[in-house]
């Protein structure tokens, strides 16, 4: 039943990849912890690392399938990614060393921080198309802080990102898309990272501090679920693709709230 409900998490995370550049992360984060609950403290690292796997994949996949006119809107942020990899080497270090209660509570504070900043600061909602970028909207200096606390919680960036482009005055579908990249550049140095690392409660099945199971029955599922959403792109409005975003973390916050009081 276990291997079932995470084949389907993996459509969902595989939806969310294309529709809000998430990657999968923050979705994975707590089903793995349920999931992994038996490991006891070290479930929450474990999380983290599986969700690194996942988010690298589906990035990854998702990026290579991503028109070249707007991945051309990375011309000049080297730098950014650069910082952002950097960061995101740094969060997994950290995430090895931190008690689980501070990685899982980081991660409902992370997204209720986010939904405030989201409701209360002018920007998200806007009518896309206001304003038109000609750099990405992400200052270079925000990577380290933006990859570290990523790959911290393995949410790989994107809820962070995602806001910071819509407020450039990009519509969602970009912005979603170019998180992608983004998110890859945050992940894959933090993958390496949790390859290096076996937890304490280490289990039959893990890889370093990755769950090998979970992340194959999650990927199997969301690979095809991106290919074929991005050959046939859902028409969303704009102004509902917004909210629709804004739904889902107040959603996943619920869920991982509920998670930690059980």
């Amino acid at each position: 039943m276990e291997l079932l409900f995470l084949v389907l998490v993996g459509v969902v995370t595989g939806a969310t990849t294309v529709l809000f550049g998430f990657g999968g992360g923050f979705v994975t984060v707590p089903v793995i912890m349920w999931v992994d609950a038996p490991l006891g403290d070290s479930a929450a690292v474990v999380a983290v690392a599986t969700s690194s796997v996942v988010m690298v994949v589906n990035a990854a996949v998702a990026t290579l399938a991503t028109p070249r006119d707007v991945l051309r809107r990375l011309r000049g942020s080297a730098w950014l990614c650069a910082l952002l990899a950097l960061g995101g080497g740094a969060g997994a270090l950290l995430a090895r060393l931190a008690p689980a209660a501070f990685i899982h509570w980081g991660f409902v504070a992370y997204l209720v921080v986010t939904i405030a900043d989201v409701l209360l600061r002018p920007g998200f909602f806007r009518t896309a198309g206001e304003t038109t970028p000609r750099a990405l909207p992400i200052p270079s200096v925000a990577g380290v802080p933006i990859g570290a606390v990523a790959a911290f919680l393995g949410v790989g960036g994107s809820v962070m990102t995602v806001p910071m482009l819509r407020r450039g005055g990009l519509a969602m579908a970009v912005a979603a898309r170019l998180a992608n990249p983004l998110t890859l550049a945050i992940s894959l140095p933090a993958l390496v990272v949790f390859l290096l690392g076996t937890p304490e409660a280490a289990g039959t099945g893990l890889a370093g501090s990755i769950d090998l199971r979970a992340a194959g029955a999650l990927l199997v599922s969301a690979i095809p679920v991106i290919v074929l959403l991005r050959r046939r792109p859902p028409r969303v409005r704009d102004d509902v693709h917004a909210w629709a975003y804004l739904g889902l973390l107040a959603a996943v916050t619920v869920a991982a709230v509920g998670a930690g009081v059980h």
